[in-house]
């Protein structure tokens, strides 16, 4: 009989008497077979004395076969779907009584579908602004930019200046130092240091000047440092931006002029504006559908979760140049600041599993394939190769699994009462 508790359930089993004595005669048998004892030929050592011998081997054999037998017969006989490998203890062992154990484990839980059609949820389509087309515009011009050497004469705000830099102090190990760095001086990329120090002076003319780093700056020997520079200015450019007409948007793309170009540009930003707008409305309703559904979670779903958040926090800061081991952090304090979004991570994607049940929604095989030959193009591989490599390591089905989820959101949104 099963103890209930959340998703943790316990049983109670005791294997008869004649079911362990004869798996106990197989498991001698199977041992006395590859037995070598001394005075023995292989195999013909009495049964009594590979008992004796083998006591400990023979007892394990025996558990290891009638224990996951009898608790995948209790587990079809009570109905139950299981979560992990059950934790088995108090085992009762002994000759000539049954074999009795409990045994601990999670369970998938039961969840009641309520409504989750006609959710409501704020969205409208994006509107794009003639000013939106006139700043990606100046943004690909900025990219398209060329940089002009001009005569020298003292640097001014809006100039470029080139500079070579080396760090004299504030920084540890090898100085810092570059031959070829362009700074706008006055710009709001540039540090004030450098445009303070730069301004007035013309090329060939040197200078030292320190530099206080803000403590977010992007490169972490210089994040929080003042660091002494020494500068020699090497020389001056103008940038010199393209002109809007329509050679500059047919040097972009097919497009025959600029008004071509904005057309393009309006519906680029509509599409990227309107899918961002659509996944955040599909992360409101599954938040609404979590709030909603009260049910309890298994502890070993939640922990696979929060060890997922914690890898994919540790490979950020290893992008952003940050070792996680010299920041001395409670590991286990990191975990449990996880635990409430995993926790809701997990009711989610067990909420869009019954959903897509309910409904149907499975990712099909054409779907699936259209993936792996994506992957095979940017891996550069027979999409053959790469298909049996994915069946391999479970990757075929993470494919399958993310497509239904996706298909899956797409339906609630469809279905979603969506106000302004």
């Amino acid at each position: 009989m099963a103890l209930v508790e959340g998703c943790k359930h316990a049983l109670e089993i005791s294997i008869p008497v004649a079911e362990v004595e004869s798996e106990t005669g197989r498991a001698v048998t199977e041992v006395q077979k590859r037995a070598k004892l001394p005075g023995f030929r292989p195999g013909k050592a009495p049964a009594a004395i590979i008992r004796r011998q083998f006591a400990g081997e023979i007892r394990q054999q025996v558990m290891e076969s009638l224990i996951p037998k009898a608790l995948q017969k209790q587990f079809e006989a009570e109905n139950l779907s299981p979560v992990g490998t059950p934790d088995v203890s108090d085992v009762h062992f002994h000759d000539g009584e049954p074999l009795r154990f409990k045994a601990t484990f999670e369970v998938f839980p039961q969840v009641e579908l309520g409504e989750y059609r006609n959710v409501e949820v704020p969205y409208h389509d994006p509107e794009i602004t003639d000013d939106d087309i006139a700043k990606r515009i100046g943004e690909i011009r900025e990219q398209k930019a060329q940089y002009v050497n001009i005569d020298p004469r003292p640097i001014a705000d809006g100039d470029h200046a080139v500079v070579s830099l080396e760090s004299l102090s504030g920084v540890e190990g090898e100085p810092v130092k570059t031959d070829e760095l362009v700074l706008e001086i006055g710009g709001a990329d540039t540090l004030p240091a450098f445009t303070e120090h730069l301004r007035g002076l013309s090329p060939d003319e040197e200078t030292e000047f320190e530099v206080a780093y803000p403590a977010d700056y992007g490169s972490e020997r210089l994040a929080g440092k003042t660091v002494k520079f020494h500068a020699t200015v090497k020389g001056l450019r103008r940038k010199e931006l393209p002109e809007l007409d329509d050679d500059f948007a047919q040097e972009l793309g097919d497009y025959r002029t600029v008004d071509e170009l904005r057309e393009a540009i309006r519906k680029a930003l509509f599409a990227q504006r309107q899918h961002e707008a659509q996944e955040e409305a599909k992360h409101l309703i599954i938040d609404k559908l979590v709030e909603l559904h009260e049910f309890p979670v298994p502890e070993a779903f939640v922990e696979r979760q929060i060890q997922t958040r914690v890898e994919q926090s540790v490979r950020t800061m290893i992008s952003q140049g940050v070792d996680p081991r010299g920041l001395k952090l409670d590991w286990n304090k990191v975990r449990e600041a996880q635990r409430d979004k995993a926790v809701n991570e997990v009711k989610a994607s067990i909420l869009l599993g019954k959903i897509s049940e309910r409904e149907s929604i499975h990712a099909t095989r054409d779907e699936v394939d259209r993936e792996v030959e994506k992957a095979a193009r940017q891996q550069r591989k027979p999409v053959a190769a790469v298909q049996m490599e994915f069946e391999k390591d479970g990757t075929m089905n993470r494919i399958a699994n993310h497509i239904q989820t996706e298909k899956t959101l797409n339906f609630l949104f469809e279905h979603a009462r969506k106000t302004a």
